[in-house]
């Protein structure tokens, strides 16, 4: 199994192209857009760039990575002898849908599909292909070459074999793979993003500011990075999509996003993508200043 497309060149998207890219697959990178795909092909090289500046890599390891990947706007030729193919477009039920739907006819027939998604039903997704049971979440980690865990979700009609396929190929990128059922969230995010909605409700009434929260979490709970921040790198509209999900899926109110992070998402602020989140990154990525005009 050596060619794998990856649909999307944003931030997992290209995360995940580069570390299969890194490990001697094939890779196929689809975006529709073509600014993406320079965009994201600058980012893969940068990013080894580090590798490199770090003693981790060679510049040989560089253009061999690079040179294994190729990229399209085309979805039809960018699948076309995919044995394995990664969706990380937009964390969006329809467009999923939509997705799974071409690739059904697009790819061969025994092509595994996978899916980035970090909360939506693996079950759902397959249920628009006559393929089910060779559908499957695999859910890496930001930013994928480094984080080493990678959610495999098994959906209802997941076959077996899939999983130990999709298991063995996380283990030859170096990847922890670990089990999970197919359940709004899954683990990760199941856990975290409440975390994250309790931090922004906590600022939401006035309890302490953006960074004194952040400050408590990193230096009482050991936490790397405080969860204001973390929201803001994962993305704000990411965060709220993720909840909707899971309060959509359970019926529980302690999934249901606080109207702060509502308010900032509707207003554009959605964390470093947008320049602008609980911190402001518009000048500097280390500025603090906080955005209040939603409260």
């Amino acid at each position: 199994m050596k060619n794998v497309a990856v649909i999307g060149a944003g931030a997992m998207g290209n995360g995940i192209a580069h570390t299969f890219a890194q490990f001697d697959y094939k890779v196929q990178l689809i975006d529709i857009s073509e600014h993406s795909l320079k965009k994201g092909m600058t980012t893969i090289s940068r990013n080894l760039d580090r590798m490199i500046a770090k003693e981790k890599i060679s510049e040989e390891d560089k253009q061999r990575t690079l040179n294994n990947i190729t990229t399209y706007t085309n979805l039809e030729e960018g699948v076309e002898y995919a044995s394995l193919v990664v969706e990380a477009a937009t964390e969006n039920l329809e467009l999923k849908l939509k997705i799974f739907r071409d690739l059904e006819r697009f790819c061969p027939d025994d092509t595994i599909l996978a899916t980035n998604t970090s909360s939506i039903s693996i079950t759902q997704i397959a249920s628009v292909t006559s393929r089910p049971e060779m559908v499957i979440g695999m859910h890496f980690m930001n930013p994928v070459p480094v984080m080493k865990l990678v959610e495999i979700i098994k959906g209802y009609n997941t076959s077996q074999e899939t999983f130990e396929i999709v298991q063995k190929i996380s283990e030859k990128l170096n990847k922890i793979p670990v089990k999970v059922n197919d359940y709004p969230g899954f683990v990760a995010n199941r856990i975290l993003m409440p975390m994250l909605n309790e931090a922004i409700e906590t600022f939401y009434n006035g309890v302490a500011g953006v960074k004194e929260i952040d400050t408590v979490m990193k230096l009482g709970m050991a936490h790397p990075m405080g969860p204001l921040q973390l929201a803001d790198f994962i993305g704000l509209d990411v965060c709220l999509s993720i909840l909707n999900v899971m309060y959509d899926g359970f019926k529980n109110s302690k999934y249901a996003p606080c109207p702060l992070l509502v308010n900032m998402v509707t207003a554009g602020k959605l964390g470093v993508k947008s320049g602008e989140g609980f911190y402001d990154y518009s000048e500097s990525r280390k500025a603090e200043k906080v955005s209040k005009q939603f409260l």
